[in-house]
């Protein structure tokens, strides 16, 4: 025999689920065409210098297209050598590091760029005197992210 307790209890357990199953399918929002003023995105101090997050987001044709700018310290490195199966571009704002891409290192400066292929090892090290910064665009081809 159901008892009221057991109708509650179905109710309950059906409101919880639909909602769950709300909340699993909503999508970030696509990202449109933006402007980023750097004077607006807040730099975060970390243990090798700072960060500023200027967004990671779906776009029209990409699952997710990521940009920060990372200021590491003179002789501080941002992370060791690592690798991830999106393609990531790190373009050098200021200062002097020491860039680890395809099995070759080479000390790079303002305006160098690193190409950072699919599941690569790279990496940065600042080998300068002052603070070295650089943007870094990572993205997400359709179906990676499965």
């Amino acid at each position: 025999m159901i008892t009221r307790r057991d109708v509650v209890v179905a109710f309950f357990a059906t409101g919880v689920t639909l909602c769950l199953v709300a909340v699993a399918g909503q999508k970030t929002p696509v990202m449109q065409s933006s402007i980023f003023d750097w004077n607006s995105i807040p730099a975060e101090k970390t243990d090798i210098g700072a960060v500023r997050h200027f967004f990671q987001t779906p776009t029209a044709s990409l699952d997710e297209l990521e940009c920060h700018v990372t200021t590491v310290n003179p002789g501080a490195t941002s992370h060791p050598p690592h690798q991830h199966p999106d393609e990531e571009l790190v373009i050098m704002k200021e200062g002097t590091v020491e860039a680890f891409a395809n099995g070759e290192t080479k000390t790079i400066g303002p305006g160098s760029l690193v190409f950072c292929a699919s599941n690569q090892p790279h990496g940065v090290r600042n080998v300068g005197k002052v603070p070295a910064t650089y943007f870094a665009i990572r993205w997400t081809s359709p179906g990676m992210k499965k």
